[in-house]
């Protein structure tokens, strides 16, 4: 059921293309934007559309059964699936952050790209919900992909406001402790992405001597433990130090602040992703023996 001889799946695809150009186009009339949440916001748009109009042209053109055969560890169902779960997650950040920072009651183009960025979300999460229903195996769609991706989805998160942090803040004022939290972050995101690459794939296996069970065991094990250092180093000395290394501006200090919380609660979250995630795993190899 959709609409010019086009089922419901390739209506949701055009819909959301549409409406994430829409949004990521709309600001570009007012030239480039240099806050790290608006660059995140713009990467969000880019990449719901593209992923809406990847799906669209695999499918359209049967290629999708080609991946699935070839390439795909499990099926192509549950790739458009997970990744629509992603794109969804990422747009209602993108609606939530652009809302809250960019959007005032006399910018009417601002207001036009949240309202297509909220539109794009909707469209997303009923496609969401849709696949969702048909999809019932698999890893991306489900609970552990789920995890992985929204553990790599809270680390970008982290990113854009870290580098929001030290905008403009001289390397003195930069205390170790911080910078510490920062590789935690760093090191915690890349084994993340590969445990999701290699979980969606069959064809490169990665050089490891145990299987990929065990592997994601001492990943979520070693990141459990990078985590609490960073759950403790950087309310410690973020509180302590985020007046430092600016100019005395009272709005400064305030954005800083919010940066601050942001990452001091992104981190917490992470730490229960991962958490989680350790004792996903535990209780899978206990259940083998």
């Amino acid at each position: 059921m959709g609409f010019c001889g086009l089922s419901l799946s390739q209506t949701f695809r055009i819909l959301e293309f549409v409406f994430c150009i829409l949004a990521l186009l709309i600001p570009t009339f007012r030239g480039s934007t240099s806050s790290p949440y608006g660059i995140w916001c713009e990467f969000v748009w880019a990449f719901g559309a593209i992923v809406a109009l990847v799906i669209f042209v695999m499918e359209k053109c049967l290629l999708a059964k080609v991946l699935e055969d070839c390439v795909l560890k499990h099926s192509w169902d549950d790739l458009s699936c997970g990744l629509t779960l992603l794109s969804s997650l990422m747009l209602l950040s993108a609606s939530v952050i652009f809302c809250v920072l960019f959007v005032c009651s006399t910018c009417f183009a601002d207001m036009c790209c949240a309202i297509a960025s909220i539109v794009a979300f909707g469209v997303y999460v009923a496609d969401a919900v849709k696949l969702k229903l048909k999809c019932l195996g698999g890893y991306l769609s489900n609970g552990r992909g789920i995890l992985r991706f929204s553990q790599a989805f809270v680390a970008c998160l982290m990113f854009a406001a870290v580098y929001n942090y030290f905008k403009g803040v001289e390397n003195r004022y930069r205390p170790a402790g911080l910078m510490w939290c920062i590789l935690v972050y760093v090191v915690c995101f890349l084994p993340s992405v590969v445990v999701i690459l290699k979980n969606l794939q069959k064809w490169v296996n990665l050089p490891c001597c145990c299987d990929l069970m065990k592997m994601e065991l001492v990943v979520d094990g070693v990141s459990v433990a990078l985590y609490i250092s960073a759950a403790i180093l950087w309310p410690a000395f973020g509180y302590k130090n985020y007046q430092q290394g600016i100019s005395d501006d009272h709005e400064m200090y305030n954005y800083r602040f919010h940066d601050m919380n942001v990452i001091t609660v992104l981190t917490y979250v992470n730490l229960g992703l991962y958490t989680a995630d350790l004792i996903w795993c535990l209780i899978i190899l206990c259940k083998r023996r």
